[in-house]
């Protein structure tokens, strides 16, 4: 539409029920309102604009002045609803942001005590758990007395179980530990090779177990790396956990190290399990969370590990990555800095 077509603004055209208003204000009766309108309907339907206001001085039953004073007066009205809008909306905004604050409050509350629980449990969890370790060792070899092959079976499955339960019990330490931002960091110079050759070393009866094969690939020009041994072994040997766990048999789980430019190592572990979906790959790294929520999954955990690594790494400097194909398998990838003599 050209704007040269265009009705010249007028205050009038921002007032609502302007006739109205005249009539409640004296000026006009209603009679003349109706006028006034069947002309403003007269001069439109010749394609000639007209206000109200203008019909109503065009008919002689209204003058200028007292219609710039009733404009006039229905801006200020306006404006003044306007500002008590703004007031209120301010105030709206004010104390739904004091309720968003609160219920953040209550979160970190809640999430403070969770991490308290968990600590305390786990720790609680370790004494008893010792003891049980204990006497199973006595009780396989032979400490307490002889026993049948039968029942030795059954102990070393009670011994497996045992370490497993060991196992989660500390994660749940590291995992209360990262929540509170009281994980500490060891960093020292790493030979990265051995702290793979370890992993993998821990991995193989796991892996024989699901007929999946570990393959390290990590070449003698590797140097050594800043790191935290412990931590940076505790994710290899998840990461390589994990790859297992979810590879079919006749998989294979691959650990590589490689060197890029002068300052980095790359770190990666490559299966040919079952894969993520995309949509779902960031929640691999919630706690307690499990892509198959079931009561009958099929692959245990507690849905912590991904979740340690992640910020273990992070802890480190670095960033983790994840690709996946579902159906074919995923890597998980992080740099590490290079440490010259």
């Amino acid at each position: 539409m050209n704007s040269q077509n265009l009705p010249k603004l007028t205050p009038e055209m921002l007032i609502p029920r302007m006739g109205e208003y005249i009539v409640l204000k004296g000026l006009i009766t209603d009679n003349d309102l109706q006028k006034a309108l069947a002309y403003q309907q007269e001069q439109i339907a010749k394609g000639v604009p007209c206000l109200i206001g203008q019909a109503l001085m065009d008919l002689e039953l209204l003058d200028r002045d007292s219609l710039d004073q009733v404009v006039t007066e229905q801006i200020i009205q306006l404006r003044s609803a306007l500002q008590a809008s703004n007031r209120n909306l301010e105030q709206r905004v004010k104390d739904r942001t004091a309720d968003l604050n609160t219920a953040l409050n209550r979160l970190s509350e809640l999430s403070q005590m969770k991490a308290n629980f968990v600590a305390n449990i786990s720790h609680e969890l370790r004494t008893p758990l010792t003891h049980i370790k204990g006497y199973l060792e006595l009780l396989v070899t032979d400490s307490l007395g002889e026993v049948s092959q039968d029942q030795r079976h059954a102990l070393q499955v009670s011994q497996r179980a045992a370490t497993r339960l060991e196992s989660m019990i500390e994660d749940l330490i590291m995992f209360s530990l990262a929540s509170r931002g009281e994980m500490s960091m060891k960093m020292e110079k790493v030979d990265i090779r051995r702290l793979v050759s370890l992993a993998a070393t821990s991995a193989l009866n796991k892996a024989e177990e699901r007929g999946v094969q570990v393959l390290v690939a990590a070449p003698d020009t590797i140097p050594c790396v800043q790191a935290d041994p412990e931590k940076v072994g505790w994710v290899m040997n998840q990461l390589l956990d994990n790859g297992i766990k979810f590879t079919p048999s006749g998989g294979s789980v691959v650990i590589n190290l490689k060197e890029e430019g002068n300052n980095l190592v790359h770190v990666s572990i490559t299966d040919t399990g079952i894969g993520i979906p995309q949509h779902r790959l960031s929640e691999i790294f919630e706690p307690f969370h499990q892509l198959d929520g079931s009561s009958t999954r099929h692959y245990g955990g507690t849905g912590l590990g991904l979740s340690l690594v992640r910020q273990i790494v992070e802890a480190h400097g670095s960033l983790l990555d994840v690709q996946s194909v579902e159906g074919k398998g995923s890597t998980f990838k992080f740099p590490l800095l290079v440490v010259r003599d």
